[in-house]
């Protein structure tokens, strides 16, 4: 940073000041405070934008009267616009404003103390004020007492912290206690700057950046206390053990924050040791501790300072004057590729904010950088060096103009210098150099099968690069008596500078030393010309100069090495620029005046104190960081501004009012590419043909002076005309001369290669063209729409200009299904995009649809796929057997195997359903029930992996009578004689051999009788469920049943249930059967058997093993009453699914999908078949023409319900 006195008011009669503060509100107002009472309050103008730091002039002078005695304190409250000032006779004033002008509202007097020190909260809600007696008194901004105590200690300054929960107070013998916002005390801070100091330092000042504008880093000191002495320390919070401490080395009296607690401000008195003369000074110190500037300051000594609201100006109390100061921040920035690069902090985040804004097109790109340090700009590419998570390790990220990471490097060297170039990042500490070669934008080169990245070199500044190994630079870690105090750097020479005034040169990139030579200052900042002939210094004192490369002098360490450093010099100079294109023009900012030197002569200044971004072609690109700064987040390109150089200008003025051949005279002396330029296109803006062909040669424009001759060649002059103005970018002008002309292929052909695409569909409307030229104008408008996203207006002109295969991406993009299926109908056969079309089908999941379009292009396989990625085996199957594709069975056969290694024997059976292989769909479901009986899952679960192993049995005997042909070979492996053409019978007699050839290769449980083990848990939970309905009759008849079905179900099980509900419904003799098979069973265990026989014991011996009655009435008489069991074993087609009951004579109903009878009356109001599960139509049972279903009526003409069948 830099800091130079710009301005002095002097207060009348001499009197002088003793307090001083700047109000950081809007108004700026600034309120004195001296001997006698004075209290004065002044207001300046806000500068004008070209000087936003510089003067303003004073536009209120106002002063208060109240005060008898020497006025000690002033405070601002600038939420609620008031000032509140003390005297050395304890009279409190406090000032509020109205139309511009300051009166007394509130005052007090205590009569009892002098009051030491008052601060508002940062809120501006309440005032502290502290006696020097230990009185302190907390009051509302409305003039009420809140509270008051005696703390009993003698007290001198306070502040409050920043959430405004706890109030600091210092004693007059230098302690520092904390208490809360009520009084109370809580702990003593620690003051380590005063340990092991002799006698007892007071404290001078306490200052505590509240944080409202975010943080240098994250965890940086934001609290200092001063003392006399000259040191201050620095904490990070109130009880911080790791402070950092100051020697200013000046005798204090003021230290104070800038805006965003960035610099720290001490002002005080420094006493010469030669010769005991004193002087002003005003140091700058940033939150680390590290010192940045020092300002001299006339007079006897600084008594108070205070800074502008924005930071840029400080006001100093200097005996009866008050000085203005203005402060050149050291902002994070750089400019490159017409981006400007800055940082800044943000309330809300610990992270430093990057802002990458492309000032061409006005797009803004923010990142967030942990701990940044550095940011240096060059070429294509910025470099940001931050501090990483591990200690002593850091990080350089190399961007581009965007802020997207192009590269990175880690290192262990402190980063206090960082240059950039357009291929190396050059890092300093105070003995180190780093050099990074990187390689943007080329792939990593391999040597010997290694991969080599960009190059990388640390050596100590005291040693030479070439000697050093890779780890040498570790032995001289600690050696910095003479450190680097500043580098620059361009593509041929590196350029490091030591606090003795040596640099050293080295030639990149290979790290050659080139010569040492010294100064007679102590650089802060260096930068070398375009030809490398001349290096430009400005030192820590603000003073510009040269070192001369190519001259012979006494300014060089080494002999034989030439280089001189030069007597001229301008002082308070704070940034400079050389110019990208001449050696000898420099743009430096010397206070808030801008000067573009050619060699040591200056042109006239210009007022200015925006940072230098670019010096090329003669103009001087400049932009308002301060204004930026405000403006962070959403910054316009009006904080940008351009000045030209004298010579510039001049040449322009005399295009105005002279003749060419005299421009040409004073260019030829002033001669410079850019002013060449300007009298070339003059001349050819009045057809001067042979000045401008000059001109051209002048400034080496190769395809300047081709235009001329083509011009020269033209013998219409209104083409002339025309394609000058084309050459001057005025396209409007240069159509309407075309159109003039009666050439509006001309005028078509321009815009075209503008890429106007609008503007030629527009004149080939109205003037005619041929159809590829209007084609090409809707290609390029679709193009421009499909960049842009508005795929509705880019389907509009692909469509137009009949670009099926934009067009294809547009549908896509807009989710036109539809029109992606009328457009590949329309599309000939074989076309490309039908591929790429049935590509988008398939990736959203319309197979049909995508094997249609890859059928229609002549590509099979690629249907085939289709099908078999989107799981449509069946067809992928069919359209496998209708091309010939004998892979598709392998195929899925082998994802089918994957499918159950893997345990996901439910997708396997899904891809067997969808391939239409039945059987072993049927198979899998039967092996997968088995084994969930094993786990005793919920019957009802085992029973649906039934009934669904018995419904892919139907499935597969309905497709083998319906269409043997195609099947015979799936079953058999051996190719099927009949055809379609076949007769019936041979196609029936087809059918039942491959239901044949199935069935002896398959399971014969599954194929032959499908529905045993679906019927068996079906009746098994139609007898629990009739039981624990109240039902044990029928219970019973469902468990009579079950013993049909021993070899699914256990017959324990079978028998245990028929037991109990035989006993339940009093049928012992059923009973007594039920109880002698379960202990004649041979699987039980015998303590079970035994358990079975003693809960029959009681049983029997209390009732006779004899049933009440018949179970029911014989079928016929040949059936004898007493075999009751025996008698139950009808076929099971003769057993209603819905109640168990055997139909005899009632009315039946015929599943059409499970083939099972049901008595009609059983299942109505039921939605669904009891044991398929199959639908049911609406009126459940009541109806008499269901759909799947069929009627069994034994009494022929009783029933008008008629017949369904299959």
């Amino acid at each position: 940073m830099y800091a130079y006195l710009s301005k002095k008011i002097a207060i009348p009669n001499r009197i002088q000041l003793r307090t001083l503060s700047w109000n950081a509100g809007e108004d700026g107002w600034i309120a004195c405070g001296g001997e006698n009472g004075l209290v004065k309050v002044l207001r300046l103008d806000a500068p004008d934008k070209g000087e936003k730091s510089g003067g303003g002039n004073l536009s209120v002078n106002q002063t208060l009267d109240g005060h008898n005695g020497d006025v000690k304190v002033i405070a601002w409250n600038e939420t609620h616009r008031k000032l509140t000032t003390s005297d050395q006779y304890g009279l409190i004033i406090v000032w509020a404003i109205h139309k511009d002008a300051w009166f007394e509202e509130m005052i007090n007097n205590r009569n009892k103390s002098v009051v030491q020190d008052m601060r508002w909260t940062p809120s501006g809600e309440k005032i502290c004020i502290v006696y020097e007696d230990g009185a302190v008194i907390v009051g509302g901004v409305d003039g009420n007492r809140l509270w008051g105590k005696e703390l009993g200690i003698p007290l001198a300054l306070v502040t409050w912290s920043p959430d405004d929960r706890m109030i600091l107070f210092t004693t007059t013998d230098g302690r520092c206690h904390i208490y809360d916002d009520n009084g109370n005390f809580t702990s003593k801070v620690p003051l380590v700057a005063v340990e092991g100091v002799g006698g007892t330092p007071m404290i001078i000042a306490v200052e505590w950046y509240d944080g409202h504008l975010g943080f240098v880093s994250q965890g940086c000191p934001v609290l200092a206390i001063a003392f006399d002495n000259g040191r201050v320390q620095l904490m990070a919070h109130e009880s911080d053990d790791d402070a950092i401490v100051i020697d200013t080395g000046l005798q204090l009296r003021k230290v104070t924050w800038n805006k965003d607690g960035s610099v720290l401000a001490a002002c005080g008195m420094h006493t010469n040791p030669s010769d005991q003369s004193e002087i002003s000074l005003v140091q700058f110190y940033s939150p680390m501790g590290k010192h940045l500037h020092s300002l001299r300051v006339p007079g006897s000594g600084v008594a108070n300072l205070s800074w502008e609201g924005n930071s840029l100006r400080m006001a100093l109390a200097v005996d009866s004057f008050i000085y203005f100061a203005n402060v050149r921040p050291d902002y994070q920035w750089g400019y490159f590729c017409n981006t400007l690069v800055y940082a800044f902090n943000k309330k809300d985040r610990d992270e430093q904010c990057v802002m990458f804004w492309d000032t061409k097109n006005n797009e803004k790109y923010l990142k967030y950088i942990n701990r940044l340090l550095k940011l240096e700009a060059s070429g294509e590419h910025c470099v940001l060096a931050s501090k990483s998570e591990t200690p002593k390790e850091y990080i350089l990220i190399l961007c581009n103009d965007i802020g997207s990471p192009v590269d990175s490097r880690y290192i262990e060297i402190p980063i206090q210098h960082l240059a950039l170039t357009k291929n190396h990042v050059i890092v300093a500490s105070d003995g180190f150099v780093y050099v990074w070669h990187f390689r943007p934008g080329l792939d990593t080169i391999t040597i010997n099968g290694k991969a080599k990245e960009g190059r990388e070199k640390i050596f100590h500044i005291d040693q030479l690069p070439s000697a050093m190994g890779p780890d040498d630079w570790r032995i001289h870690m600690g050696d910095n008596s003479n450190p680097i105090c500043s580098i620059c750097a361009n593509e041929e020479y590196l350029f490091v500078a030591r606090t003795s005034g040596s640099i050293i040169r080295y030639a990149l990139p290979h790290l050659s030393l080139e010569g040492k030579h010294s100064l007679r200052c102590t650089p802060s900042r260096m930068s070398i010309n375009c030809d490398c002939s001349k290096l430009a210094i400005i030192d820590t004192n603000g003073v510009f100069s040269f070192m001369d490369f190519m001259a012979a002098g006494d300014s060089n360490i080494d002999l034989g090495v030439s280089g001189q450093h030069e007597e001229y010099e301008r002082k308070d100079v704070w940034d400079m620029k050389w110019s990208k294109d001449s050696p000898n023009h420099i743009a430096i900012l010397e206070k808030s005046r801008l000067y573009i030197l050619r060699g040591t002569d200056p042109e006239e200044p210009v007022q200015s104190t925006a940072h230098l971004c670019e010096f090329q072609d003669l103009e001087v690109r400049s932009v308002h960081l301060d204004e930026v700064m405000v403006d962070r987040e959403t910054p316009t390109l009006d904080k940008f501004v351009t000045f030209e150089a004298r010579s510039l200008r001049d040449t322009r003025n005399l295009l105005q009012s002279t003749t060419l051949s005299d421009v040409y005279e004073f260019v030829d002396k002033n001669p410079h590419p850019k002013m060449w330029r300007i009298l070339a296109e003059h001349a050819l803006g009045i057809q001067d043909f042979s000045m401008a062909d000059k001109a051209f040669v002048r400034c080496g424009e190769y395809h300047g002076i081709q235009f001329v001759q083509n011009l020269k060649r033209l013998s219409n002059p209104g083409l002339q005309k025309a394609e000058i103005a084309f050459y001057f970018q005025k396209f409007d002008e240069a159509e309407t001369q075309y159109l003039k002309l009666g050439r509006p292929d001309l005028a078509i052909d321009m815009r075209a290669k503008l890429g106007d695409w609008f503007r030629v569909e527009k004149l080939i409307s109205q003037h005619g063209s041929d159809d590829t030229t209007l084609a090409i104008a809707w290609n390029h408008i679709g193009d421009y729409y499909s960049d842009r996203h508005n795929w509705p207006k880019a389907v509009q002109y692909y469509a137009q200009a009949k670009n099926s295969e934009k067009l294809v991406g547009c549908m896509y993009a807009l989710e036109d299904f539809e029109g992606l299926e009328k457009l590949a109908k329309v599309l000939p056969e074989g076309s490309p995009c039908l591929k790429e079309i049935g590509d988008q089908f398939q990736s959203i999941g319309l197979c049909e649809e995508g094997v249609a379009a890859f059928m229609k292009a002549g590509d099979p396989k690629r249907a085939i796929d289709c099908c078999v990625l989107l799981n449509h085996w069946n067809h992928a199957v069919d359209l496998a057997e209708k091309e010939n594709f004998s892979q598709i069975e392998q195929l899925m056969g082998r994802y089918a195997s994957k499918l159950m290694e893997k345990g996901r024997i439910v997708e396997a059976v899904e891809l067997f359903r969808k391939g239409n292989r039945n059987m072993e769909a049927a198979n899998l479901l039967l092996d997968l029930a088995k084994d969930l009986v094993e786990s005793k899952v919920p019957p009802l679960h085992i029973k649906k992996l039934y009934v669904l192993a018995a419904l892919e049995v139907e499935r597969f005997r309905k497709r083998v009578l319906e269409k043997p042909e195609g099947l015979t070979a799936l079953v058999t492996g051996a190719p099927t004689a009949v055809t379609a053409a076949q007769p019936t019978a041979a196609q029936t007699l087809a059918g039942l051999m491959t239901l044949d050839a199935a069935s002896a290769q398959s399971n014969t449980q599954a194929f032959d009788n499908a529905w045993h083990s679906a019927e068996a848990y079906h009746f098994w939970m139609l007898g629990q469920q009739q039981f624990y309905a109240g039902k044990p009759e029928a219970a019973m008849r469902t468990a009579l049943h079950l013993r049909q079905y021993e070899d699914v179900i256990s017959p324990e099980k079978i028998y245990a249930l028929l037991a109990i509900a035989a006993h339940s419904c009093k049928f012992y003799g059923q009973c007594s059967k039920a109880f002698v098979k379960l202990e004649s069973l041979p699987e039980i265990p015998e303590e079970k058997r035994q358990q079975y026989s003693d809960i029959a014991m009681p049983i029997f011996l209390n009732n006779p093993p004899v049933d009440p009655r018949q179970l029911r009435e014989s079928k016929s008489s040949k059936h004898p009453t007493h075999s009751v069991l025996e008698d139950l074993k009808h076929s099971k087609e003769d057993v209603c699914v819905a109640s168990g009951r055997i139909i005899r004579d009632s009315q039946s109903i015929r599943c059409k999908s499970c083939k099972h009878l049901m008595i009609a009356a059983e299942v109505l109001g039921r939605d669904a078949c009891p044991l398929c599960h199959a639908v049911l139509p609406s009126g459940g049972g009541g109806g008499a023409d269901w759909d799947g279903f069929r009627m069994r009526n034994p009494t022929p003409g009783k029933w008008d319900l008629g017949a369904i069948d299959e």
